[in-house]
């Protein structure tokens, strides 16, 4: 035995003892009082500040190593402290959602004896991008590191970025056409890739031999090296000058605050009691430019994300997302960790707004996600490149639950209506502009629109969930990693959700192949289907679509001088870019915002558009004098000031647009009369729905989606049929609906392989 901890235990041992006080206790690792921070509150405060500054200062300094605009530009990285069994301590900013995610890596070692082989020691490098046992996809590359203090495992640091391409079936960092593990690209499972602070020459030839665009994979894994030892020595000055007692309990005490101001910000900020909601998205895998070798993925179908949100009289509470569909031949999967993890990083902007983020928030959640599903995978083979398809979208029923308990207490400010859904990725590769084999992932998604909240408008192109810090990054620098020329960046109109307070809009850029060879691009958004609705009253935002369009013939139209499809596509149905290319152009504009590998030649254009957030409250009791700024600034598309608003407005003779206060009164009294004429009772509703479930009358893609759903969870289907009142032998299942059923019966977990010990952080049942 390694006797890593010198006091006989396994780091097995040790973890599971932390786990049973914590259990007996209610409190992190037995903690009922927090003696150093009662006893030196000024000098626990001041380990902190040390600690957390040094670990954001270190993030800042590492990201300038990097060569990848996503890293550098975008700030796509995060590094985070770690005690010895894996639990967090403190993290930087940036990408937190990894929080969780690299310590289950590190959870994983412990559980499985990497102790003992491949064995842990002092400078001592290790990598991980395994989603079957916590990450979220294979481009977030780990690197971990332990820390050691007078031969003693004292805990890890990590580090995570995300890096362009993994060497999947299809360049980019989240690809499509694969629609199982085995084509999501390079993947490893907590190796050790390095000692005495150096990587292994091995690792270095396989790795930049495993990928399309090996210069920033190097880097960004020097990116990584860099903080974690920034980190490392950070920790050794901290007890060089404080003690090591002192920092080991610092360590823990730190984990229960976390895990106490959760509590105390659910006790202050919302009522106890049961909020409900739920989430879609759309998987258009039937249509024929999805182009996956599996003839049994393709299969339209819908993506099923339902809550129940309990929150106790004691502040304490469950996250129950029973009812989920489940996980399907596509990249979109996730495995429970990435799930949960996700969840702090919205959290931190409302619930527990601090610097204190660690893993005592999840000590005080409890979660149940069903095994099986899209979200707690039980077969090895699922896919998980483009998991955040249904992550952002699947989390805004959650946001919309907690914002209703927030606006219940009078936290109007916190409200938040739903984030976006994190799309278009512009993905793809070929010869780049220097005449490498090259990948290409377009970070612009990381300034989407923000939903509105209870008093304001969400904020225009200005962040994405999964980074709150999000950058669209410079248009030159994206030229320079990118063989495609900017034509355009503009707001995109009408793509926030009306409302009394709209959502932001989101942007869009057009762009035009340039230097390339051999090049491919494809779409990843949602297209058919809203999947991230307004709140009370507020409109959902703007649904995707795609634009690309070949043989342009704008080579000879630049040489003439002639126009050229330049800014932004205003107004879809006008079809403005289709007026300064060739009338012989090949132009794609439809909904299918999934798509796999086409290819593009030199003057080929692609938009890349970005969505917006979802609005909150009656549209038509939006101030007429912030309906006119949004058509004077081009955010609104005028017809919907009158379809949506009621407003009446009209342009001046120097073009700016007025209102008539008088006349829009009058109109939306007149939509108010109209409203109240179509309704119906919500009991004849009701009865008419029922009837239709009765006769399963509902496309094949909604009885897919809730067939598996019913499958999984014999409790669902029983409070479904509860609810709408149906016979006992009602059902919907998949074998009726003449679709392939592959995987519905026959599965095999990661936990069946010889050897393996997987770590479950959820209640599965």
């Amino acid at each position: 035995m390694a006797n890593l901890l010198k006091n006989g235990k396994t780091l097995k041992q040790a973890r599971d003892e932390i786990l049973a006080r914590t259990e007996k206790t209610g409190h992190y690792n037995g903690l009922k009082k927090l003696e150093f921070k009662e006893r030196d509150p000024i000098g626990y405060e001041k380990m902190f500040s040390k600690l957390r500054g040094g670990i954001v200062h270190a993030r800042e300094t590492a990201k300038r190593i990097a060569a990848s605009p996503i890293v550098e530009q975008e700030g796509e990285l995060c590094f985070t402290l770690y005690n010895a069994v894996g639990d967090s301590v403190l993290t930087s900013t940036g990408i937190i959602i990894h929080v969780g995610t690299m310590g289950s890596a590190i959870k994983y070692m412990v559980e499985n004896n990497w102790e003992d082989n491949p064995g842990i020691n002092d400078k001592d490098i290790f990598t991980n991008n395994d989603c079957a046992i916590g990450n979220v996809h294979p481009c977030d590359i780990m690197t971990l590191v332990p820390i050691f203090h007078d031969e003693k495992l004292i805990g890890w640091v990590g580090g995570v970025t995300h890096v362009i391409d993994t060497g999947s079936v299809t360049p980019g960092s989240m690809s499509t056409g694969q629609v199982q593990r085995f084509g999501d690209g390079y993947m490893i499972t907590c190796r050790k890739t390095g000692a005495n602070d150096e990587s292994f020459k091995d690792w270095l030839h396989e790795s930049q031999r495993s990928v399309r665009t090996p210069k920033y994979w190097i880097l960004d894994e020097r990116t990584r090296i860099a903080g974690c030892h920034m980190i490392r020595d950070l920790v050794m000055e901290v007890i060089k000058e404080d003690g090591i007692d002192s920092y080991m309990r610092f360590i823990d005490e730190v984990i229960e605050e976390g895990r106490r101001g959760l509590i105390s910000r659910i006790k202050s900020m919302t009522i106890p009691g049961k909020y409900r909601k739920v989430a879609f998205v759309d998987v258009p895998y039937a249509h024929k430019d999805i182009g996956v070798c599996s003839e049994f993925a393709k299969l339209d179908t819908i993506m099923h994300s339902p809550v129940e949100i309990t929150i106790n009289k004691d502040a304490t509470w469950k996250l129950d997302f029973d009812g989920a569909s489940r996980w399907g031949w596509h990249s979109f999967n996730c495995n429970q960790v990435s799930f949960t993890s996700g969840i702090w990083v919205m959290m931190t902007q409302t619930l527990i707004p601090t610097s204190r983020i660690n893993d005592g928030a999840y000590f005080a959640t409890q979660f149940r996600l069903k095994k099986g599903t899209w979200m707690n995978p039980d077969d090895r083979r699922t896919g998980h490149a483009y998991a955040w398809h249904f992550l952002v979208s699947g989390w805004s029923a959650l946001w919309r639950g907690l914002s209703q308990a927030y606006y219940s207490r009078g936290y109007l400010e916190e409200v938040n209506s739903g984030n976006a859904n994190t799309s278009n990725w512009l993905q793809g590769g070929g010869i780049n502009q220097d005449g490498e084999i090259h990948a290409v992932n377009s970070f612009e998604t990381s300034s989407c629109g923000t939903g509105a909240c209870a008093i304001k408008d969400g904020l225009n192109h200005a962040a994405a969930i999964w980074n709150p810090e999000g950058d669209m990054g410079d248009i030159e620098i994206w030229e320079m990693a990118e063989p495609l020329l900017y034509l355009g960046r503009n707001v995109k109109a009408n793509t926030g959700g009306y409302g009394k307070y709209r959502g932001g809009n989101g942007f869009e850029t057009l762009r035009m192949v340039w230097g390339a060879h051999d090049w491919t691009m494809f779409f990843m958004g949602n297209g058919y289907m809203n999947s991230d609705w307004g709140m009370m009253g507020g409109y959902p935002a703007a649904s995707g679509y795609r634009f690309e369009a070949h043989n342009t013939n704008l080579e000879n139209r630049i040489k003439n001088n002639a126009s050229l499809p330049l800014g932004g596509d205003f107004n879809p149905t006008d079809r403005g870019y289709e007026k300064h290319i060739s009338h012989a152009s090949q132009v794609k504009r439809d909904k299918q915002c999934i798509t796999t590998e086409n290819c593009f030649d030199n003057y080929d254009l692609y938009l890349n558009y970005i969505k917006g957030g979802p609005g909150f409250g009656d549209p038509i009791e939006r101030n007429l004098n912030a309906i006119l700024e949004d058509l004077n600034s081009k955010q609104l598309l005028p017809e919907y000031a009158y379809k949506v608003y009621g407003a009446i407005v009209s342009q001046n003779k120097d073009g700016v647009w007025v209102g008539d206060e008088a006349k829009t009164k009058a109109r939306r009294k007149e939509i108010l009369e109209n409203r109240k004429a179509r309704s119906i009772p919500v009991k004849e509703w009701m009865e008419q729905e029922r009837n239709a479930i009765l006769e399963k009358e509902a496309s094949k893609q909604v009885k897919h989606m809730y067939a598996t759903s019913f499958d999984l969870s014999p409790r669902f289907l029983n409070d479904f049929k509860t609810f709408w009142n149906l016979p006992k032998n009602w059902t919907v299942e998949e074998d009726e609906l003449g679709v392939f059923t592959y995987g519905s019966k026959y599965r095999m977990d990661l936990s069946k392989l010889p050897d393996v010990r997987t770590v479950v952080l959820v209640d599965e049942k």
